[in-house]
C-alpha cells in the first residue's frame, strides 16, 4: 500500500466525540458514535449508551442514524428500536453503503452510526414526501413554505436525504433554492440498495423504501457548508458556442474532441493517463457568460457520458447553453486531497466555528479508502483543521451541496455541514 503523508492530526480517539457548552442542558451540544457487530439490536443499545452518557444523561433534541445494508431485513424494525432510546427525540436517517460516525468512517463492515444534538433555541422541522406532488419549481415562496410547515420563518439549514431510484430530487432541490434565498443545504442519496425498494429512510418512526427526507433548522442556528468536489482543472476556461440539450458540440467555434487532443498532446504522461480515465467538465456557476478568461470562477463538476468522434462531439451529464463557460477537470488521489484541505483552509480563514457545533460529512461511495487508500481521510482532515467534535454522516450515492449559491447533486465529493449557535448580532 502507498503510503501517505498527512497534514492533520488524525483523530486522538475513534468511535465516540462529544463537545457541548458549559451546560448541556441550555447550550447545543453533539454527541456522535459509530458500532459494529453482527446483531443490531445490541449496536443500538451500545451507541444509545454511548451518546446518553456523552450528553449527560441529557435528551438529544435530534437523532440522525445511518445503517449499512447487512442489515436490510431489520430497516423497517430500526425506527421502534431507536425510539425505546430516544423518546422524544426527532429522528432521521438512512440506508447507508458505509457510515461515518465518531469521526470514524467505516466501509464495508455491518455498522451503526448515531450522531445526537441538544439544539437549545431551534426549530425542527422533519417532512417526507414520495415527490409526486411537489410544489411547482417556480411557485411563489409562500407555496413551499406552507407545504413543509414554515409559516412563519425561514430555515437557516436543511438536511436532505433521498432514495436514488424514486425520488425527483434536482426539482425539490430547485425549488428550495427559490423559495428560501441563503438557505444552506446539504445531505446524500440512500446507498446500499441495488434497486428502487432496496434503500430506507427513517423519518421519526417510520421507515420508507422510496422518497425524500427534508430535516429543517430554523432559530438560533446557523448551518455552513463545506463542499470539496476533487478537481483541479486541465486546460483554459472556454465558451459553449453550439450545444443541444446534454450534447457538447462546440466550445470557441471547434469540436470538444479536437480541443481536448490539443491538450492531450501538450500533457504530462500522468495526465494523459487521467484524461483517459477521469475526466470531467465544469460548468461555470458565477454569472461568467462570455468571459473565458474567468480563471477564479466556480465550477460544477458533471460526468462526461460519452463522446461521438464522427462529429467531434461529448455528451455531458447536465444540460447545456450557449454562452456558457466551461472547463475541463482531472481527478485523482493528489487532487481530492489538495482540494479538500484548500476548501478547509478557506473556511477556517474566516475563523473557527465555536467548540459545541457539530458537524456533518456526506461523501461519495468512491471516496474513503477506494480513493485514498487509508481509512478516515476526509474525518481527519475536517478534525484536523477544525478540532475534536462530534462528526457524523454516511457515504451517498450522490452528494447534496451548495456551488456558486445554488443547490446541486454532485459526485465523488464529500459535502460537510457544521451547525452551530448562530451569532447574534
Amino acid at each position: 500500500m502507498r503510503r501517505v503523508s498527512f497534514g492533520f492530526h488524525l483523530p486522538r480517539r475513534a468511535g465516540l466525540f462529544i463537545h457541548g457548552g458549559v451546560n448541556s442542558q441550555t447550550s447545543m451540544a453533539w454527541a456522535s458514535t459509530s458500532a459494529t457487530g453482527a446483531n443490531l439490536s445490541e449496536l443500538v443499545e451500545r451507541a444509545a449508551k454511548q451518546v446518553h452518557d456523552a450528553l449527560d444523561g441529557n435528551e438529544p433534541d435530534l437523532l440522525l442514524a445511518f445503517v449499512t445494508p447487512h442489515f436490510a431485513a431489520m430497516h423497517d424494525r430500526l425506527p421502534a428500536m431507536l425510539r425505546r432510546s430516544f423518546g422524544a427525540a426527532r429522528i432521521a436517517g438512512c440506508s447507508a453503503g458505509g457510515v461515518i460516525g465518531g469521526g470514524e468512517e467505516i466501509e464495508n463492515r455491518p455498522a451503526l452510526s448515531l450522531t445526537a444534538a441538544r439544539l437549545p433555541g431551534v426549530a425542527l422541522g422533519l417532512r417526507y414526501t414520495d415527490t409526486t406532488a411537489l410544489p411547482d419549481e417556480d411557485a411563489p415562496p409562500e407555496v413551499w413554505r406552507n407545504w413543509l410547515g414554515l409559516h412563519d420563518h425561514s430555515p437557516a439549514g436543511c438536511v436532505v436525504l433521498a432514495d436514488p431510484f424514486t425520488a425527483r430530487v434536482e426539482p425539490f432541490l430547485t425549488g428550495l433554492d427559490y423559495a428560501f434565498p441563503g438557505l444552506v443545504t446539504l445531505g446524500g442519496l440512500a446507498s446500499g440498495g441495488m434497486r428502487a425498494g432496496e434503500n430506507a429512510l427513517f423519518v421519526d418512526d417510520d421507515c420508507h423504501h422510496g422518497g425524500l427526507l427534508a430535516l429543517t433548522l430554523s432559530g438560533a442556528v446557523q448551518v455552513d457548508a463545506i463542499v470539496a468536489q476533487g478537481c483541479r482543472p486541465i486546460g483554459r476556461p472556454l465558451v459553449v458556442t453550439r450545444c443541444e440539450d446534454h450534447r457538447l458540440q462546440r466550445v470557441d467555434g471547434e469540436s470538444p474532441l479536437a480541443y481536448l487532443n490539443q491538450v492531450f498532446q501538450e500533457a504530462s504522461e500522468s495526465d494523459r493517463q487521467l484524461m483517459r480515465t477521469s475526466l470531467f467538465l465544469g460548468l461555470a456557476v458565477e454569472g461568467v457568460d462570455g468571459h473565458p478568461d474567468a480563471e477564479e470562477a466556480t465550477y460544477l463538476i458533471r460526468n462526461l457520458i460519452g463522446a461521438d468522434y464522427s462529429s467531434g462531439t461529448a455528451m455531458v451529464g447536465a444540460h447545456l447553453r450557449e454562452g456558457q463557460v466551461v472547463r475541463f477537470f482531472l481527478r485523482d488521489r493528489q487532487t481530492s486531497q489538495e482540494d479538500l484541505t484548500l476548501q478547509m483552509d478557506q473556511y477556517t480563514a474566516r475563523g473557527l466555528p465555536p467548540p459545541n457545533a457539530g458537524a456533518l460529512l456526506f461523501s461519495c461511495l468512491g471516496r474513503g479508502q477506494y480513493l485514498y487508500g487509508v481509512p478516515n481521510y476526509d474525518s481527519a482532515c475536517l478534525l484536523g483543521k477544525l478540532g475534536e467534535r462530534a462528526l457524523g454522516g454516511f457515504f451517498c450515492n450522490g452528494e447534496i451541496g451548495p456551488v456558486g449559491g445554488s443547490t446541486y447533486i454532485h459526485g465523488y465529493t464529500s459535502a460537510f455541514g457544521i451547525i452551530r449557535p448562530r451569532v447574534m448580532a
